[in-house]
């Protein structure tokens, strides 16, 4: 069976194609390192503003994946809909900040560290509401947007 490239986009046996690989992912991974990292940050200190208490809701976290989905609804119509954004923006903001911002994983060891008998229902709560609440901000976010925000004319 002849051996497939990986992407097949790029033929990887071409150098002018492995070069233009290189320089395009560099300054796509540096916007989202440097994106993530900020998102990070800002993602700290709502949880050292609102510390959780041991057994109780982790209110930061929940607040945080919300407000994240909400500004991902957001910046999906204006990256899409409204502006003529850099082919940096959306890694940037996106993958980076938001991606930095939001934590799927520290809602799913939260939701874990819930499972103790006398918290599973606070658990299952966590875990459904989170999840619909995230969903429920994304669409609202993008709906909102495509309202306020004018589409940009084709030229």
């Amino acid at each position: 069976m002849p051996e497939e490239p990986l992407d097949p986009d790029v033929d990887l046996r071409d150098p002018v194609q492995q070069r233009e690989l290189v320089r395009h992912h560099v300054s796509v991974l540096g916007v989202i390192a440097l994106g993530g990292g900020l998102g990070a940050l800002a993602r700290y200190g709502l949880a050292q503003a609102l510390p959780a208490e041991p057994g109780g809701f982790p209110w930061a976290t929940f607040w945080t994946n919300i407000a994240g989905c909400f500004l991902i609804g957001v910046l999906m119509v204006l990256v899409t809909e409204a502006w003529s954004a850099h082919r940096l923006v959306r890694p940037f903001l996106g993958v980076g900040v938001l991606g930095g911002f939001t934590t799927f994983s520290t809602y799913a060891v939260e939701a874990r560290n819930l499972l103790q008998p006398d918290t599973v229902p606070l658990a299952f709560g966590y875990l459904g509401g989170t999840l619909i609440a995230a969903l429920l901000a994304v669409l609202l976010g993008h709906a909102v947007t495509r309202k306020l925000v004018p589409a940009k004319v084709a030229a």
